[in-house]
């Protein structure tokens, strides 16, 4: 939305500078996009008088002038024919910056003689393009301000255009009334109202209006009349100053009244050549195969069913957004039908979307047009008609009827603070309002007509607030719910969460974050699958269940990177599994995949395949930090898509804490995953919370007593695991005992045995161990072990 100054003062009597409205309007949500201020290129130039002009010695075309300036008097050779003793001329100084020929003025010589500055003409200032001579002024005081007295004599060379970004739910500020309106709001002057102009008819209109039943609802108001014996020709000059000084081209009297309105009043309107228009005008949907040559040169096909205007001959008008090129007004125009209508919002922008038709009225009417202006604006521009192209009006002539918008909302001084914030007198927010042109009856404001976007009691807060000004407002630390120490914001999961998360990450794994959905068949591979956890309406059939797992997720992010070339891949991702569909049945795990081999290619054969040590490596050193057990135990009871021989459960008694291992083969076939591929899984909310909660880690417990290693080496049966004989040994003596691991087994004993070697590290705390200790507890060691495996001790 364009607009100059001048213009703004028509309707805003005000004193406020361009820098002041242009703040103000930022600050009311009318965001200003760009300021052309002719001035300011302008600003340095001065007015000056030539008191001497004489030939100069070496050109036949230059003279040497004497000027007096307001720093008194100078020397300035000049070249321009009308330069002579005793005329008012503009003086551009040394330093001074000549916009036509873009250029710095300095002191120089011109023929051997020192020249101090410039005349200037109006080309080298821009404001015309006449290079014929310097400026004349027919009035003007040495030293005055050029600015000032373009101003004076000649304000359109110095009229500042404003240009302003309009949100879609702002209309009102669609016209130059409505922007003004909100500056007088905001204090920056004084609002001058519309003038209430009725002009009676002296005849009634030769043209009737129509409007059909099947577009009612598109089109609840026309209203027009019959202006006939007008002279249209070129528009006066200071219409078609302003049209131009907004991008617009002047093109005739009676168009030009329109394309005022528009952006005066935001009222667009439209003439019909009365002389090419065939009985009456009826507003109805279009027929198939209709179509129309419309004033921006395009022919447009209708669709059936598009609203438009038309007479006894066809189409004439496409309703609310272009006229036809063959009921368009030119300077032979005599008679004219003055159109004046409001469409509902939502017709005009199917209409112009469907027809790729962007104009200054579908622009206004799409986003909502005031209804109760539709009349008085018909009467506003049929005066000015008058006045400027004469003739004489008919009566006005309507259909249907104009749409009644009236609503209340009820005004709550106090919700402006607990809205906004801001503390706003009751008595400043209703005089607020009623700048605004509301209407206050007791605590109900009634929306005015040009307001579609207030729709309730918080929109009236937020337009005491934006005229009180939202830069007001301070900022204000939030109470504290409790004195003291801050508590902690994230819970305990949270936290352990976040701590898993780097973990992972400075292990070397690359996060990933996956959907919550996967398909049936991955979901059933993961123990998931069933109706509970099934999606009403998925994305695609990709993702039609919850997962069960993150390792689905996970496996096929690696399949996607293989088949891109990348084999050696290290991938996690934290987040929600669901085992059902009721609330408690989600749970939040850690998981992480290793593919391929752990280092790349070198000469000192560290390449290797990923195996469940490395796996198992990851997922304690993520349970350390999210503070699990040191002495946890590991068992098999594993899920069908772990091996059954590579895999095994870190768990504290029968719950298991997390799960490491090499994933089923059957489940890397069906992801295609190329080579074998380990993992582990994290079940974060199961490790134990501490018994003592402390802001801080506790103190690390050393014993300064030398701990004993023993070693033993039992002979079991081939089936049996070294981990039952690991889990025994550790039982012995749960206090003493601090690590229990295998550092040999032999196969191939008499009768398919095998031996199993262990160390039992023991650590005392409170005295230093004995020969009698370490034999009580080595001899425990042998009954725990002989127990559980039926194995003996080698000799």
């Amino acid at each position: 939305m364009k607009f100059t100054f001048s213009w703004l003062k028509e309707h805003l009597d005000t004193t406020a500078s361009l820098d002041q409205i242009t703040e103000a309007l930022t600050d009311l949500g009318l965001e200003v996009e760009g300021v052309t201020d002719p001035a300011a290129k302008l600003s340095s130039f001065t007015i000056a008088k030539v008191i001497a002009a004489e030939q100069h010695p070496d050109a036949d075309r230059l003279r040497v002038c004497r000027v007096m300036t307001d720093e008194g008097e100078k020397q300035i050779v000049c070249g321009a024919p009308n330069a002579r003793e005793g005329i008012t001329v503009v003086l551009a100084k040394p330093g001074d910056y000549v916009p036509g020929i873009d250029v710095t003025l300095s002191v120089g010589k011109i023929r051997g003689i020192e020249s101090h500055g410039m005349m200037a003409s109006e080309r080298e200032l821009e404001l015309s393009d006449e290079h014929n001579g310097i400026i004349e002024l027919p009035s003007g005081e040495v030293g005055q301000k050029f600015v000032d007295w373009l101003a004076a004599n000649r304000p359109e060379t110095v009229d500042p255009v404003i240009e302003i970004k309009i949100t879609p739910n702002r209309p009102d500020a669609l016209g130059v009334h409505g922007i003004a309106r909100d500056l007088a709001a905001r204090g920056l002057g004084k609002l001058k109202p519309v003038k209430d102009i009725t002009v009676p008819g002296s005849f009634p209109s030769p043209i009737k209006v129509v409007i059909d039943a099947e577009v009612a609802a598109r089109a609840p108001f026309f209203s027009g009349r019959l202006i006939r014996g007008v002279k249209n020709g070129p528009s006066p000059e200071w219409l078609q100053k302003r049209l131009t000084a907004i991008g617009l081209r002047p093109i005739n009297t009676l168009v030009d009244i329109t394309n005022f309105f528009t952006f005066d009043l935001n009222r667009p309107l439209h003439v019909f050549d009365a002389a090419k228009v065939q009985g009456d005008l009826t507003v109805r949907p279009s027929r198939e195969g209709e179509e129309l040559l419309a004033l921006d040169g395009k022919t447009y096909a209708f669709a059936a069913g598009t609203m438009i205007i038309a007479d006894e001959n066809g189409p004439e008008s496409i309703a609310g957004i272009m006229g036809g090129e063959h009921s368009g007004c030119s300077d032979d125009t005599v008679d004219v039908f003055l159109e004046s209508a409001y469409w509902d919002p939502i017709a005009i922008a199917t209409v112009g979307r469907a027809l790729k038709i962007n104009s200054d009225a579908r622009y206004r009417f799409e986003r909502g047009a005031d209804p109760s202006f539709t009349r008085p604006g018909l009467e506003l521009a049929t005066r000015m008609i008058l006045d400027l192209c004469g003739g004489e009006a008919s009566e006005i002539v309507t259909a249907g009827a104009v749409p009644d918008t009236t609503r209340s909302y009820r005004l709550e001084p106090a919700r402006v603070i607990s809205l906004v914030g801001m503390d706003i007198p009751e008595a400043e927010q209703r005089a607020t309002l009623e700048a605004l042109g509301f209407r206050l009856e007791g605590d109900q404001a009634f929306v005015p007509g040009w307001r579609p976007d207030v729709l309730g009691s918080a929109d009236l807060v937020e337009e005491v607030a934006r005229i009180a000004s939202l830069t007001k407002l301070k900022g204000q630390p939030l109470a504290r719910p409790q004195a003291g120490v801050p508590q902690p914001v994230l819970t305990p999961l949270q936290s352990r969460e976040k701590a898993a998360r780097r973990m992972a990450a400075s292990l070397g794994y690359n996060e990933c974050v996956t959907y919550s959905f996967i398909d049936q068949q991955a979901a059933v591979l993961f123990g998931g699958g069933s109706d509970a956890v099934r999606i009403e309406n998925p994305i695609s059939s990709e993702m039609t269940h919850m997962r069960p797992d993150l390792l689905p997720g996970l496996l096929a992010a690696a399949a996607r990177n293989q088949a891109r070339g990348f084999m050696d891949l290290a991938l996690f991702e934290c987040g929600p599994v669901f085992s059902g569909g009721e609330p408690g049945d989600q749970d939040l795990h850690l998981a992480g995949i290793l593919v391929g081999n752990t280092a790349p290619r070198d000469p000192f054969a560290s390449r290797r395949k990923v195996d469940i040590y490395d796996a198992k490596a990851d997922a304690e050193a993520i349970l350390q930090v999210i503070g699990a057990p040191a002495k946890a135990q590991i068992n098999r009871k594993l899920d069908a898509w772990w091996h059954p021989g590579r895999a095994g459960n870190i768990a504290l008694g029968p719950k298991a804490l997390a799960t490491f291992g090499e994933i089923h083969p059957k489940i890397l076939r069906h992801f295609g995953i190329k080579g074998a591929a380990v993992g582990f899984t994290i079940r974060i909310a199961a490790v134990p919370l501490p018994k003592v909660k402390t802001p801080s880690r506790p103190a690390l417990e050393l014993s300064g007593l030398q701990a004993v290693e023993r070693d033993f080496a039992f002979v079991v049966d081939a089936g049996v695991e070294a981990l039952t004989l690991v889990n025994a040994a550790s039982g012995a003596d749960k206090a003493l005992i601090e690590k229990v691991s295998v550092f040999d087994q032999f196969t191939g004993l008499e009768g398919g045995r095998k031996s199993i070697a262990i160390t039992a590290r023991l650590q005392p705390k409170d005295k230093t161990l004995t020969d009698a200790d370490i034999e009580s507890v080595s001899a425990k060691i042998v009954e725990k072990v002989t127990k559980a495996t039926g194995g003996t001790l080698r000799s």
